[in-house]
C-alpha cells in the first residue's frame, strides 16, 4: 500500500466529458447530469482508506443525495487488482445502501482526466453562468485517517458542498486527499505517478 496525496487538479477546471458503464450494467455519461453540483469520488471496493469512509459516504447521501449528483468511480486496474470488478463494487453499493452510479473507468479515461492519484479523492463541480460545470473543491473528505483518531465526519467536503449550495465561495485553502495510489494498469502510468 502506497501512501499517495492528491495532485489537486486546479480549481474551475471544466467537468470531463465522460460515458461509461456502472457496476450494475447500465450506462452514464456526463452529458446524462443535470443543472445540480456533480461531486466525483474516485473510490474502490479494496483500499482501507476508502473501507474507513464507507459509513460517511452513507450519510452524504443521506444528507445530500437530493440536492448534489454523487457519482462513484473506480479506475484500478482490473489487471492487476481483480477484487475491484464490477460484483465486488455492485456488494460495497448494496452493503452501504449506496444509491449513487457507480462507473467502471476499465480505459483509466475519466482518472487520467482527474489527474487523480489517489482512493479515495474528491471533485466537487457546480455550474457556472455559463451553464457549464467547473471545479469548486478538489482534496480530503476530512482529517480522518485510519488509526488517527480525527473523527470521520465529513468536515472539509461537508463545508465546500454547503458553500456552493448556498451560492458562496468555497474556500481555496484545500488539503490534499491521501489514501492508496490509484492502481493504474501495468506501463501506463501517468506523469504525475510515482
Amino acid at each position: 500500500m502506497a501512501l499517495t496525496p492528491s495532485t489537486m487538479l486546479p480549481l474551475e477546471t471544466g467537468l470531463p466529458a465522460f460515458s461509461l458503464p456502472t457496476a450494475k450494467s447500465s450506462e452514464l455519461a456526463s452529458n446524462d447530469l443535470d443543472e445540480r453540483p456533480i461531486l466525483l469520488m474516485v473510490i474502490c471496493s479494496h483500499c482501507p482508506f476508502v473501507k474507513h469512509i464507507e459509513p460517511e459516504l452513507t450519510r452524504l447521501e443521506q444528507d445530500f443525495g437530493e440536492t448534489i449528483q454523487m457519482v462513484g468511480i473506480s479506475s484500478n486496474s482490473l489487471i492487476t487488482h481483480p477484487q475491484d470488478g464490477a460484483d465486488q463494487l455492485a456488494d460495497q453499493a448494496t452493503r452501504h445502501g449506496w444509491r449513487f452510479p457507480y462507473l467502471m473507468d476499465q480505459e483509466q479515461t475519466l482518472a487520467k482526466a482527474l489527474q487523480a492519484a489517489c482512493t479515495p479523492e474528491f471533485y466537487l463541480f457546480a455550474q457556472t453562468e455559463s451553464h457549464q460545470h467547473s471545479l469548486r473543491y478538489r482534496g480530503q473528505l476530512d482529517g480522518s485517517r485510519p488509526g488517527n483518531d480525527q473523527p470521520l465526519n465529513g468536515a472539509d467536503l461537508r463545508q465546500a458542498i454547503n458553500a456552493v449550495l448556498n451560492d458562496q465561495p468555497v474556500n481555496p485553502q484545500q488539503i490534499a486527499s491521501v489514501g492508496c495510489n490509484v492502481k493504474w494498469h501495468p506501463g501506463q502510468e501517468p506523469s504525475w505517478f510515482g
